[in-house]
């Protein structure tokens, strides 16, 4: 895996694949390809060089066509390359095939994605999550992995052992699969009944696409020391603080960012993780407006809120990044009240889209933190108010 070449200092050459066909446009696998490539970076690869073709439908053997492949091939060896990613995800009999073809070791998207989060869990319920979503990834895929053993020799007495060593794994995969399903909601008992403990708080959980800026926000607003970095993924676990604005407490959770293309087995490994979610009162929805595809990203977000079942939750859109966002797109010879009535636009376009529930900061430069904390205090209040119209206050 890409993840054992980072532990031993070694970045890994790599080339990405991709496909214009009747589900994906051209100018959606530019922006897919952009992000696989961020998503290589952060697993320890670099990439060299994107190959796209344009198909009516993926090839069902070698999901891109021949010439392609052979195209990849000639490249691959003449650079030295030790790494394919594919940016959809692969049957177990097609990455058989292209490696048969290219000779090198291809993954697709799922398994980069897989690699990282492996790379990444910390705690007991994330590791546990990740190997869950990996084996549940592998099962599918071992036929296809077996299929050489099936033709071994090409006689009598070969197709026999292939396929009991196919049964065999897959009852062993199987098998790991039921443990670690047990094993995980014996975490998510402890996990339930921690949440529990934690009294009558009001819940805030920040949401988000990966790499918006939610754990830098989430020490700015709880004075917290939560890991983040410039890449996919900085957070895996979930983190709770309890904050206190003015004299009005309540519990801030920074959860793992979302992404397009989540393979659906990674999103049902981490229910319990994004169980915090669920049991929020308040969603933070963190964009980063520095972003070329941030409506493409609010989408992909909103759209996973729906699937949840949580998107009729009090949600507070916050723009994050207006300091790069101000970089890219001004130049310095632009009059101030020019981007003034530029921003001005822009906020107002989005507080009409938002019915009013948004705030543009910086969380990096700690811009405009002030009213977000003023927005946020006014909403937990209400939802006090509401919850528990007995109290005569709320410290």
């Amino acid at each position: 895996m890409i993840e054992k070449k980072i532990k031993s200092g070694v970045r890994e050459r790599a080339v990405l694949v991709g496909l214009v066909y009747k589900q994906q446009t051209e100018q959606q696998l530019i922006e897919y390809l952009d992000e696989l490539a961020f998503l290589a970076d952060t697993a320890g690869a670099d990439v060299v060089k994107r190959f796209t073709q344009k198909l009516p439908h993926p090839d069902s053997k070698t999901f891109v066509g021949k010439g392609k492949l052979e195209e990849i091939r000639t490249y691959i060896q003449e650079r030295n390359i030790g790494l394919v990613i594919f940016d959809d995800e692969l049957s177990g009999a097609q990455i058989m095939n292209i490696e048969k073809v290219l000779g090198v070791y291809t993954i697709d998207r799922s398994d980069l994605i897989l690699d990282i989060f492996a790379g990444r869990a910390k705690t007991a319920q994330a590791k546990t999550q990740v190997e869950l979503a990996q084996y549940q990834y592998l099962l599918p895929r071992l036929k296809g992995m077996w299929k050489h053993l099936e033709r071994q020799g090409g006689g009598i007495g070969t197709r026999g052992p292939g396929e009991t060593e196919i049964e065999t794994d897959r009852r062993i995969v199987k098998d790991k699969i039921a443990l670690l399903r047990r094993r995980l909601a014996e975490i998510d008992k402890q996990a339930l009944t921690q949440r529990k403990e934690r009294g009558e708080l009001i819940r805030v959980a920040l949401v988000g696409y990966t790499n918006v800026g939610k754990s830098t926000l989430m020490n700015v607003l709880s004075k917290a020391e939560v890991f983040a970095e410039n890449k996919l993924f900085a957070t895996l676990d979930t983190t709770t603080r309890k904050v206190v604005f003015e004299t009005t407490p309540f519990l801030l959770s920074d959860t793992v960012g979302f992404i397009r293309k989540l393979p659906h087995h990674l999103v049902e490994s981490f229910k319990s993780t994004l169980d915090e979610v669920r049991e929020s009162d308040v969603l933070l929805h963190v964009v980063d407006l520095s972003h070329p595809q941030y409506e493409d990203q609010m989408r992909v977000v909103l759209s996973t809120l729906q699937e949840m079942k949580v998107s009729d939750k009090p949600c507070l859109t916050i723009f994050n990044k207006t300091d790069l966002y101000e970089k890219q797109q001004f130049d310095e010879w632009l009059e101030p009240e020019e981007k003034a009535l530029i921003l001005s636009d822009l906020q107002h376009r989005w507080e009409n889209e938002t019915q009013g529930n948004c705030v543009f900061v910086s969380a990096l430069e700690k811009r405009n933190m002030d009213q977000l904390r003023a927005v946020i205090l006014d909403k937990v209040k209400e939802l006090y108010g509401i919850r528990y119209p007995y109290k005569a206050g709320f410290s």
